[in-house]
């Protein structure tokens, strides 16, 4: 959504990253100078975070993990001047599941049409749904339920429902899990079946099972219904039918391990990854971090590596990536060694943000309107004549949970 820019309607952008030792907040005017403040929660794992804009509003929801006092979301409407947390806590298992919180993966705000929805995926593996801003959440029952439920499996980081793709009629949801792949509903999650065909799990004595599949990351293709990207635990694939058939496209990458998958918020087959060599060697192949990206829909691939180190040996987990709804659309993403890069020309070039921060698990951005926000806005800010409205994070916090050996440099497992 556009709107005129007033004095009061300025825009500003804010990155909120979470680490293993809590989360910083970086505030930029014009996505080119920033300011980096913090730590909130110190000492407490930030694996999930997400940045809801709806309603002119700002709310910055967290999922906090305490070594003392466990995992919880809280939330902020000033921008991390305050935070609230609920005296019972925002997830809790109901009585008869013989279940307990262990961690929350993934805090996806719902679409415009729907405000106050909020999801969440959880450790063990189950999805949650809020209905009031993230405050409160109700176990989903059809997927908690599912006879697949005791064959899903868990790696070195725990068993994660990490990635949650919402169609904009709120009835056809896809969610991803390591392990287990991709689980589809048509009706708005009451039920959920398997669709994994043609998603190699080449660890596994069938390598084309009908679920159990280390799925690392999910995205959706926001111009075009029914296509889908995915990163898995080697491979690269696509879908253009919800989910009933993936295809190869990692013709192209130097690499098909990897963590992160990004979608474009408007254009058509344009998607973002970050490869690595293989799941035993998770550094960038060559040790060049590099970003690449496709602009159709994965037939071609372009190296982005303007402004990133030509030596690097850390990895870049699934969620320590983001876009923005800005024009042109800013990418965001964060390392295990501490650094965060922003470009803000969708991968052109990219600037450090941060570095020598604890290891980074979540980064999401938004695009922040005016005031309202909490942001002090330049007089020139004030000035612009027209604003996009848009939220991003780049979560770094959902480390892969796989079955096989060494499936996540990223493990989230505290110390």
């Amino acid at each position: 959504m556009e709107r005129m820019a007033t004095a009061d309607t300025a825009e500003s952008y804010v990155i909120a990253i979470g680490t293993k030792k809590g989360l910083w907040l970086a505030t930029s005017p014009d996505r080119k100078e920033w300011s980096l403040s913090g730590p909130h929660f110190l000492m407490s794992e930030i694996p999930s975070i997400g940045i809801d804009t709806r309603d002119g509003k700002t709310r910055i929801m967290v999922g906090v993990r305490s070594e003392h006092w466990g995992p919880t979301v809280a939330h902020s409407d000033d921008l991390g001047a305050t935070w609230t947390e609920p005296e019972q806590g925002a997830i809790k298992f109901p009585d008869g599941t013989d279940a307990a919180l262990e961690r929350i993966w993934q805090i996806h705000p719902d679409a415009d049409s729907r405000p106050g929805v909020v999801w969440a995926g959880c450790e063990p593996i189950s999805v949650w749904k809020s209905t009031d801003g993230g405050e409160h959440f109700e176990l989903n029952r059809g997927l908690w339920d599912h006879p697949h439920r005791s064959e899903w499996g868990a790696g070195y980081g725990g068993a994660a429902a990490h990635s949650i793709v919402v169609d904009p009629s709120g009835e056809k949801v896809h969610i991803a899990m390591s392990t287990g792949g991709v689980y589809r509903s048509l009706d708005g999650g009451t039920s959920w079946e398997p669709r994994n065909k043609g998603i190699s799990a080449y660890f596994m004595p069938d390598p084309n099972p009908e679920f159990g599949q280390c799925v690392h990351k999910i995205a959706a293709d926001a111009a075009v219904e029914g296509r889908l990207y995915a990163q898995n635990h080697h491979g690269v694939y696509r879908t253009d039918d919800n989910g009933e058939n993936w295809d190869s496209i990692a013709d192209g990458l130097p690499a098909d391990f990897g963590f992160v998958m990004l979608t474009h918020p408007r254009r058509e087959g344009t998607a973002w990854v970050i490869p690595l060599k293989a799941d035993g060697e998770r550094i960038p192949p060559d040790s060049k971090l590099s970003v690449h990206r496709t602009n159709d829909a994965g037939n071609t691939w372009t190296e982005l590596h303007t402004g990133l180190p030509d030596h690097e040996y850390n990895a870049v987990l699934r969620d320590a990536a983001s876009v923005d709804t800005a024009e042109p659309v800013g990418v965001y993403f964060g390392t295990r060694g501490g650094a965060v890069y922003a470009s803000a020309d969708e991968g052109g070039t990219f600037t450090e943000v941060a570095s020598h921060l604890p290891d980074v698990l979540c980064v999401r951005a938004a695009v922040v309107v005016g005031n309202a926000a909490g942001l002090e806005v330049p007089p020139a800010a004030a000035e612009a004549t027209v604003i996009a409205e848009a939220a991003v994070i780049v979560e770094a916090a959902a480390q892969e949970i796989d079955p096989t050996p060494g499936d996540q440099a990223s493990a989230p497992v505290p110390g």
